[in-house]
């Protein structure tokens, strides 16, 4: 066997593992001991869509009765039959290279750096050491290129001069100019907050988050069903008959083939690939929130300055307050099933923040990568808590308000402007509410326990109002004993 042809995803190390290191396909259902995956948040979610799918074409049960019955070894045990039965489909190189299409080598030849968003191209200034462009080994390849099906950048990088289906127009304009490569399903125009259940293990995570075929038809957004993953039968095209299927199915929306890609020596063969439907065509990705409850769709955005444990509410409300509910998220809506099984479970939250200019999509300003990870109670936590969880919420984004309005007219009681001084007081305090976050949350399985957090967060605000507002002269003390946060209203909260 050529040497280019060795590295087989399945026996290879290539997956970030928290704790461990990278790990082979293979380890990852041989070893029930794996905590978490690691990588950044679009890895994750990369990965653990990757993953999702190999599992739901090994092991889809029929319902959520047959799918407790099995639990995560048995579904490890037939994910490792699956990839030894589908072993030559993952080869990075060779005849039939891993999610790649041989027939785009005439696209031009990118560098890895120009794909990745924390590297630094072009004209960019470089800020930091990570930023430079480094060669890549191997297994940086494989985990770039299971990136890319999703959560490649919108923009000019993709070299759509070559188009494989005969008659195909998606990627040029009316003119007959190249069209900027359409951004990933996995990213959108602003960046997806994606969601997963997670376990004690990884293995315990995908059982998780596996969907039974009943629910996947119940669901409307995928009219083909399962369907088959990508590395079974890649298409020969942009909309070829194998395109049009992969758009209407989970395996479709798990791996998105939305770049076509080889590998090359010098770098990466690199175009647009499958134009997969957004949200507002009907394209759902079973891991991003949705909220339906308008005649216009919205999408939950990733957002540097909000972390997503404060959205928690919203994509809760699918499962504990039905009636109510902002926000659908298909991943999420297992949740109800896992009461029983599990003691509690992880709400995984994370994405990447981008912005557009000009048909171009990048990584800028207050971009930024985002995720958290809280645990929910499973077994005593239900509509009552979840309401007292959902009043506190409020209660806190109140005091936070309180605290960005006492900030702000202190620094206006001396008519000096705050220069954003309001913006970044709110800020300090929900960083450093977070912190006892998890406990706020355990703590609405009691009345009384919720009751007794509350000065702990008040605090808070008190100790951010004085970092922000310096008391040194005596025109400053009076603006401060004026313009102190008065946070009566948070301790009468029922």
């Amino acid at each position: 066997m050529p040497p280019e042809s060795r590295f087989n995803l399945i026996d290879e190390s290539w997956i970030p593992v928290v704790d461990v290191g990278l790990v082979s396909l293979k380890q990852v259902f041989s070893m029930p001991e794996y905590r978490a995956l690691g990588g950044s948040p679009i890895e994750k979610i990369a990965m653990t869509k990757f993953l999702l799918a190999i599992a739901q074409a090994a092991g889809t049960p029929e319902d959520d009765v047959e799918w407790a019955k099995g639990g995560p070894l048995q579904l490890a045990n037939a994910c490792l039959s699956y990839l030894e039965r589908w072993y030559d489909k993952f080869f990075l190189y060779g005849a039939n290279p891993f999610l790649q299409m041989s027939a785009i080598k005439e696209a031009n030849v990118k560098s890895f750096g120009t794909v990745i968003p924390e590297v630094s191209s072009g004209n960019t200034t470089l800020l930091f050491r990570s930023e430079v462009e480094t060669s890549l080994t191997e297994a940086d390849k494989a985990l770039l290129l299971v990136r890319l099906m999703g959560c490649a950048l919108g923009g000019k990088q993709t070299d759509n001069s070559v188009v494989l289906s005969p008659g195909y127009t998606g990627k040029t304009k009316t003119n007959g100019k190249e069209n900027s490569g359409k951004e990933g399903p996995f990213i959108g125009a602003r960046g997806y907050l994606h969601n997963f259940l997670q376990g004690s293990s990884v293995q315990e995570t995908l059982w998780l988050n596996l969907l039974p075929r009943d629910r996947i038809h119940g669901l409307g957004a995928y009219p083909e069903g399962i369907g088959i993953p990508p590395w079974e039968a890649m298409p020969e095209g942009e909309d070829c008959s194998v395109a049009r299927r992969l758009k209407s199915t989970l395996m479709g929306r798990l791996v998105p083939l939305s770049r076509f890609c080889l590998l090359d020596e010098k770098g990466l063969h690199y175009s647009e690939g499958i134009a997969y439907p957004g949200y507002k065509e009907g394209g759902r990705d079973p891991s991003f929130s949705l909220d339906v409850t308008k005649k216009d769709p919205k999408a939950l955005w990733t957002d540097p300055e909000k972390r997503p444990w404060r959205s928690l509410p919203a994509i809760l409300s699918l499962v504990y307050d039905r009636d109510n509910k902002k926000f659908e998220c298909y991943q999420i809506g297992l949740l109800d099933r896992v009461r029983g099984h599990v003691g509690s479970v992880g709400i995984w939250s994370g994405g990447l923040s981008v912005r557009g200019t000009a048909g171009e999509q990048k990584v800028s300003g207050t971009c930024d990568y985002v995720e958290s990870l809280v645990q929910i109670p499973c077994k005593d936590f239900g509509t009552l808590e979840f309401s007292r969880f959902s009043a506190e919420m409020s209660a806190l984004d109140q005091l936070s308000k309180t605290t960005f309005g006492a900030v702000r007219n202190y620094f206006n009681d001396q008519k000096v402007h705050d220069a954003g001084q309001a913006g970044q007081a709110s800020n300090l305090f929900w960083q450093i509410s977070e912190q006892r976050f998890q406990d706020l949350l355990t703590a609405c399985l009691n009345p009384d326990s919720t009751k007794s957090l509350r000065p702990h967060f008040a605090r808070i605000a008190e100790r951010v109002y004085d970092i922000y507002c310096p008391r040194e002269t005596d025109r400053q003390i009076e603006a401060w004993a004026r313009n102190r946060p008065r946070l009566h209203f948070y301790f009468t909260v029922t």
